[in-house]
C-alpha cells in the first residue's frame, strides 16, 4: 500500500488558503481516482483505490497543520506503511508560485507541519512533494508569513494554481504507481 498524505488545516476557514495545498492535491487524486473519502479514527479522512495493481490510500490528516507528526504517525503505524511508502504534500513558500519539487528526504524546510512530522518520526527520510507558493505578492518581512501562508490565492494567481494541482495530483500518482526516481524526472523540471 502507498499513502499519499495531503497536509492543510481542517475547517472552512482555511479551504481555499495556500497552506492548504496538500488537501487541494489529495482531492485532485481523489477526484481522477474516483475515489471517496471516508472517517478514520476521529483525526483523519481517508480512501483507498486500487490503480495499476497499486494499492493507493489518501489521507487528509484533521488535526492543525502544526500537530500534523501526531496523526501521520498514528496513520503509518496503524496501516503499517513504512516512510519509503508514503508521500507527504504540502505547500512551501520557498519555492516559486507553480514550481513542484519531489525529494525522498530532507529537513523541514522551515515548513511547520513537515517538522512536526519530522520530530515524531524521528526521521527526515520522509518523501515530500513540495508545490511552491512564493510570488511578487509574497511578504518580504518573515513575521507577516504566517498571515501569508493562511491567506487565499489571488485571482491572477489562480490559473497556475490550478496548473500546479493537476501536475502535483499526477506527479503523486507516478511516485504511487511507478517510483519516486521516475516521478522526480518527470516532474521536477519546470516551473508552470
Amino acid at each position: 500500500m502507498f499513502a499519499i498524505i495531503g497536509l492543510g488545516n481542517p475547517g472552512y476557514e482555511y479551504e481555499n488558503t495556500r497552506h492548504n495545498l496538500g488537501f487541494a492535491v489529495v482531492n485532485s487524486v481523489a477526484e481522477k481516482l474516483n475515489l471517496r473519502f471516508i472517517g478514520g479514527r476521529e483525526c483523519y479522512i481517508s480512501g483507498i483505490k486500487e490503480v495499476g495493481g497499486a494499492r493507493i490510500i489518501l489521507v487528509k490528516p484533521l488535526s492543525y497543520m502544526n500537530n500534523s507528526g501526531i496523526i501521520v504517525k498514528e496513520f503509518l503505524e496503524t496501516y503499517h506503511i513504512n516512510l519509503n511508502q508514503a508521500l507527504v504534500v504540502i505547500d512551501d513558500f520557498n519555492l516559486p508560485l507553480g514550481t513542484i519539487r519531489i525529494r525522498e528526504r530532507g529537513s523541514s524546510g522551515g515548513h511547520n507541519g513537515l517538522y512536526s512530522i519530522i520530530y515524531h518520526l524521528q526521521s527526515e527520510d520522509i518523501p515530500r512533494l513540495r508545490c511552491g507558493i512564493a510570488s511578487e505578492w509574497m511578504p518580504k518581512r518573515k513575521d507577516a508569513l504566517a498571515d501569508f501562508v493562511l491567506s487565499p490565492f489571488i485571482d491572477e494567481e489562480i490559473e497556475v494554481v490550478q496548473q500546479m494541482i493537476i501536475k502535483a495530483r499526477d506527479a503523486s500518482i507516478v511516485a504511487a504507481t511507478e517510483n519516486f526516481q521516475t516521478a522526480i524526472n518527470r516532474f521536477n523540471r519546470k516551473t508552470i
